[in-house]
């Protein structure tokens, strides 16, 4: 039964790991992390589904920049958000710019990060630079901690 998982995992995990990886850069609450980790353990090349793992969250990440490139202020002012918070959020967002693009990889405020990016009109190809780096880094970092484990 274990092995039938592992090789399941194993043929198509790497799909299953883009499409996981692009809905937690959404607004659906999932960890790419668990399924990278899990098909390392199940024994899939680890740079591969890095890229795949990174690709899928990146592409998502922009999706979510996209979405917030759509809003609009009179809808956020509709949901009882005043125009006043709006400007606030924007000059913080202002200050940072792109590089703030480097947390979208953090759980829940990533995605507002996403968002608000494209909502205020910051510069896109900058912002999805900053984006893929770090949502790259965070993959990186947990093959890292998966081989430090093996160590252990």
């Amino acid at each position: 039964m274990i092995e039938t998982l592992l090789q399941l995992l194993s043929d198509y995990g790497l799909i299953g790991l883009f499409i996981g990886s692009f809905l937690a850069a959404t607004v659906v609450p999932f960890s790419a992390d668990v399924l990278l980790v899990g098909l390392l353990i199940a024994g899939v090349e680890p740079w591969s589904a890095i890229v795949v793992a990174t690709l899928g969250n990146w592409l998502g990440g922009l999706t979510s920049y996209g979405i917030g490139r759509m809003g609009d202020w009179r809808w956020i002012e509709r949901l009882g958000v005043n125009r006043e918070t709006l400007e606030k959020q924007q000059s913080r967002i202002s200050r940072f710019g792109a590089p703030i693009a480097l947390l979208s990889w953090v759980p829940i405020i990533g995605d507002v990060f996403a968002v608000a990016l494209g909502f205020y009109r910051v510069k896109f190809v900058p912002s999805s630079i900053y984006m893929l780096i770090g949502k790259g880094g965070r993959f990186v970092c947990w093959y890292f901690i998966w081989l430090w484990s093996l160590g252990s």
